[in-house]
């Protein structure tokens, strides 16, 4: 990375050969400057009698020659120096090609450029970040700790992935997102360090103490100004144990709300491993036609968690509620199933799934890509699914065994396939709002509102109820649910604001609308 980063600069100061200037609010950073080159400096006197005497000594015809012969390699060596200084710059832009999907998708109306320059600014200390929860929980996190680093003026240590949560996976930030490109991509707002600094290491360990704490969730940036920055600048480090929901959805400048996207859908590309491995589930399902990604949150934990238990046995229901008992923070342990459901509060079975997209005039020969862990009850429960759209695959029935190996036993990393593919399918639909299904609707609307059914977990539990009771036919089923879902397809709309309650409000992640064309929003 030095290396490329030297040719870049020796690779610009040929072709640009002037001063440049970085001013960021008060800041100014000055560019690298490139003199002229000096004039060729004069043979000297003893080298200039030698060559006098040569000549005298040679014919006409001959010193001719030599000199034309001279001026013809000189010619050419200018000329190669030249298309070697063009060429080295060429490469360097191909290379650094921005890129604007979170899987390195490249937008077709982007133009080649370099690496940002470095915005230079005097640190006012370390930010030390432990992201929890599952992946895009801590993606979406990872997006407000670096907005808040770079409005703190502070220096950023690459975040610490959770490796204690109900997945158990051991990953880090660079098993799963390039982390160099991550740092390089953003230098231009905030320096990223892959550590701490020797001597600050030093003084933590002399002091034996390092100053944590978890921020408010849902604050303001007035909140990291005033009660955040004099903690850093007290202690140099600050170490913030909790990363998720920390910064409001709305109320907030909109200079760092698209920082936050910038982050999120440029800078956090996926590691190497993951990104070829991904595109290659892309090529596949292409090849075979349209594919419609299903994030079918029908999962053990899922179920056991939430309380819901539809169309389960007396069996599979005392074991969701022993595993509910088995895990302390999860911290309500009685729910009323059936209430919650009518609510509109439990994930979607895959009986009630079918139905809805039938409903919805999905195309039954479309592919379906579930994206998801193992469903809870196998392939009994994925019956009526499967008879719906018997084109049902996932990446262990689209790959050899060997292509997942490496990502066997790293949920995150699994997970991180399943969002690549999901971003880049023709339809998505979740059938549970949590982190995944708001991340990847927001990163598609970035990329243009492509089609993201938000199935509408009330409406179709009511309509689903109805239709099993015989109160309406198939085509009034069919007409109510389509006038469910009109509004509710991933088209442009305004981000719902609800003062005092963030919880109950859209996530800003779900719909950036400071990230996207004005024309793109409606009322």
């Amino acid at each position: 990375m030095e290396q490329l980063n030297k040719q870049l600069e020796e690779g610009f100061l040929l072709h640009h050969h002037h001063e440049q200037r970085l001013i960021n609010h008060r800041e100014v950073a000055n560019g690298d400057k490139l003199e002229p080159p000096d004039d060729e400096k004069p043979y000297s006197k003893i080298k200039l009698m030698n060559k006098l005497h040569f000549i005298n000594t040679m014919k006409a015809e001959k010193m001719k020659n030599a000199v034309v012969s001279k001026l013809r390699i000189a010619k050419i060596r200018d000329l190669a120096l030249q298309f070697i200084s063009m060429l080295l710059l060429l490469c360097i832009l191909f290379h650094w090609k921005p890129l604007r999907g979170g899987g390195g998708d490249v937008a077709d109306s982007d133009f080649y450029k370099s690496l940002p320059p470095e915005r230079v600014y005097e640190s006012n200390g370390y930010l030390m970040i432990s992201s929890n929860g599952g992946l895009n929980q801590m993606r979406s996190g990872i997006c407000d700790m670096v907005a808040i680093a770079r409005y703190l003026n502070v220096t950023l240590i690459v975040p610490q992935l959770d490796n204690t949560s109900f997945w158990n996976d051991q990953s880090q930030f660079a098993d799963i997102f390039n982390v160099d490109y991550f740092i390089e991509s953003l230098r231009d707002e905030v320096k990223i360090l892959k550590q701490l600094p020797e001597d600050s290491k030093l003084k933590i360990a002399e002091s034996g103490s390092l100053y944590s704490m978890a921020p408010v969730s849902w604050s303001n940036m007035s909140y990291y100004y005033n009660k955040i920055l004099p903690r850093i600048k007290s202690f140099d480090v600050l170490h913030l144990t909790k990363s998720d929901a920390r910064l409001a959805n709305n109320g907030v400048p909109e200079e760092v709300q698209k920082l936050r996207c910038r982050v999120n859908y440029q800078a956090l590309r996926f590691a190497s491993p993951i990104e070829k491995l991904a595109k290659k589930i892309v090529r596949v399902l292409k090849r075979n036609g349209p594919f419609l990604v299903l994030h079918l949150r029908y999962e053990m934990d899922m179920l056991a968690f939430s309380g819901c238990n539809e169309g389960c046995s007396a069996e599979e229901i005392r074991e969701l509620t022993a595993m509910r008992y088995a895990y302390p923070w999860w911290k309500v342990k009685e729910i009323d199933s059936e209430k919650v459901r009518r609510e509109g509060l439990c994930p979607l079975t895959p009986e009630e799934t079918a139905m809805a997209l039938r409903a919805l005039d999905v195309d039954p020969k479309i592919q379906i890509y579930i994206a998801a862990g193992d469903i809870y009850g196998g392939e009994r429960r994925l019956a009526s699914l499967r008879e719906a759209f018997p084109r049902l695959v996932k990446k262990e029935t689209l790959l050899p065994e060997k292509d997942l190996t490496p990502f066997r036993n790293h949920s995150n990393q699994m997970a991180a396939l399943d969002y690549h593919v999901a971003v880049e399918a023709d339809i998505f639909a979740p059938t549970y709002g949590g982190n995944m299904a708001k991340v990847v609707e927001g990163h598609r609307r970035f990329l243009g509102h492509r089609k993201t059914i938000l199935l509408d977990r009330k409406a179709i539990v009511g309509l689903v109820d109805r239709y099993k009771n015989r109160d309406m036919s198939w085509d009034e089923f069919s007409t109510a649910m389509k006038e469910a879902h009109s509004d509710k397809m991933g088209q442009p709309t305004r981000r719902l604001e609800i003062a005092g309650k963030p919880k109950d409000e859209d996530y800003f992640y779900t719909n950036p609308q400071e990230c996207l064309p004005d024309h793109h929003l409606q009322d």
